[in-house]
């Protein structure tokens, strides 16, 4: 138990501006001595002991009638190790431009308002942690942690389980855990937001099942050094209400949304996403994310794949510099599309050549996959734009052609050209009108001989050639004349063929685009 005349000077007006709720300010007021940075080299005049932190924030001087207790502290050097684990403590703290000699220990602890702003603290250590109020970092310094039981990779901010009544405050907070864990909140239940609005993060931050009900919030924040694993920011399976990565929102590592669901925004708006530094990871992958706006309007195209198989959304925002060269799209799906142009939002199937865009959106898919076709398709359909669904689905057809054997490519490309697979039948009245006319035109010009003299209609060149091509029912003409010309009677044995194949690809064709409808 500490008494009162073991404490120096800085310690003693703190004890006396405890009770009372004051703050005891150590700044000289000169920039160049209150640089927090250099901290360690502030003398005892401005050094106050972890242990009478401890010690006040545990009941050490009791409280006067009418004063609300607070311990508000800034410019000090905090020696030894901050140790509050599993604490009850009733009393809110505000620490300001401090410089910390060991990690804060605040593991299982449950304590009010917690404040460390503009100071530098080597870790803090709060899984567990009940939290009524704020816990406020802003512009502070954490260094990491080693590795402990709870994290077995070094680790700067530890939230693992925690819970937080208010906000998190991060704004100009730097973390650093160089491929370590910058924030390990693997979770965390938070009833506020989670602000980090210019925050650095060097290391992996990791939301792990995060509870954000109030949101996150990392415009023009910086992450850089991933983890182990290239991954910079970690929000699998988290449940946000927004989660906003823009105004220059910076990953040097990939950002892993697996799971992820947000019931408003998710936003990417003027941010960049590079992807791990050894240029071997994806720079996005949002496997079953689901989210209600999904703005994906970046600076420039990511420099690795972007994975959103399996995604939901209900709006995707897109713009010239959003995809990368590999897009994972199988089974994602989504209601509307708007293109960022000149920075105005216009519906995406209003554009020109709006199809061949998304049809080369899609072919960005390793190998050939459906369902990214028939989404596309969907949304054209849904909106009325029927021809831009045909052309959808036509492109699929000859995507998937790419796959097949060398025998069920050429019935494709017969079936191309044809009919085009079916979404194209006005074609198949082309090649009729085309085939017709060159047969009565070949036909035209030499007498065919009658089968049985004197018996039947007489030779008409255009109803000859029609009569060789339907090869249902027949007009009469076929069967009553020949050539002795070969090479005309092999022009009508073509024909027949022409007919056969043609109607069989009509017939095929037409089904396939019923059958699919």
């Amino acid at each position: 138990m500490l008494s009162y005349d073991e404490l120096t000077s800085p310690e003693r007006e703190l004890w006396d501006a405890f009770p009372e709720g004051r703050r005891v300010d150590l700044r000289t007021g000169v920039p160049e001595d209150d640089r927090v940075v250099e901290g360690g080299q502030w003398g005892a005049g401005r050094t106050v002991r972890a242990t009478v932190v401890v010690a006040l924030l545990l009941g050490a001087n009791t409280t006067q009638p009418g004063a609300v207790a607070c311990l508000r502290l800034a410019g000090a050097r905090i020696s030894g190790q901050l140790n509050l684990a599993g604490a009850q403590i009733a009393h809110a703290v505000w620490i300001e431009d401090c410089w910390f000699e060991e990690s804060v220990d605040l593991l299982g602890a449950s304590l009010q308002t917690l404040v460390i702003t503009g100071s530098q603290v080597p870790g803090i250590e709060a899984d567990s942690a009940r939290i009524e109020g704020n816990l406020d970092l802003r512009r502070s310094v954490v260094e990491s942690l080693a590795s402990s039981p709870f994290n077995h990779v070094s680790t700067a901010l530890s939230l693992s389980d925690a819970r937080v009544t208010g906000g998190l405050l991060l704004n100009g907070a730097e973390m650093r855990a160089s491929e370590g864990w910058a924030v390990a909140a693997g979770g965390l239940v938070m009833e506020g937001g989670v602000f980090c609005r210019g925050f650095v993060g060097r290391g992996e931050v990791r939301l792990l099942g995060a509870q954000l009900p109030g949101g996150l919030f990392m415009q023009g924040a910086h992450l850089t050094d991933p983890g182990p694993h290239g991954v910079s920011l970690a929000l699998d399976n988290a449940v946000a209400s927004t989660l906003d990565f823009s105004d220059g929102f910076t990953a040097n590592g990939t950002v892993r949304l697996q799971g992820t669901r947000a019931s408003g925004t998710l936003t990417f708006d003027g941010a960049v996403l590079n992807g791990p530094p050894d240029g071997q990871g994806p720079s996005l992958v949002a496997l079953l994310m689901q989210a209600v706006d999904f703005d994906f309007t970046l600076v420039r195209p990511p420099s690795g794949t972007v994975d959103l198989q399996g995604a939901q959304v209900s709006f995707l925002h897109d713009s010239e510099h959003s995809w990368p060269d590999v897009v994972e799209l199988d089974g994602f799906v989504y209601g509307s599309i708007k293109v960022d142009e000149t920075g105005e939002r216009r519906e995406a199937m209003g554009r020109r050549n709006s199809v061949p865009h998304r049809v080369a959106w899609i072919r960005r898919c390793p190998g050939y996959n459906p369902q990214p076709y028939e989404q596309l398709a969907g949304w054209y359909r849904k909106a009325g734009h029927d021809h831009e669904a045909r052309r959808v689905l036509l492109a699929k057809q000859r995507h998937r052609r790419q796959t097949l054997p060398r025998t069920a490519r050429a019935w494709g490309h017969l079936l191309d050209v044809t009919v085009g697979y079916g979404y194209r039948p006005w074609l198949a009245g082309v090649w009729l009108l085309a085939l017709t006319f060159a047969g009565a035109l070949s036909f035209s010009t030499h007498a065919p001989t009658p089968v049985q003299k004197g018996e039947g209609a007489p030779f008409q060149p255009l109803v000859y050639t029609l009569d060789l091509l339907i090869p249902i029912g027949g007009l009469g003409q076929r069967t009553a004349w020949y050539w002795p010309n070969d090479s005309l009677q092999w022009l009508a044995y073509l024909l027949i063929a022409f007919g056969w194949v043609l109607t069989t690809a009509v017939i095929a064709g037409v089904t396939r685009a019923l059958q699919k409808n």
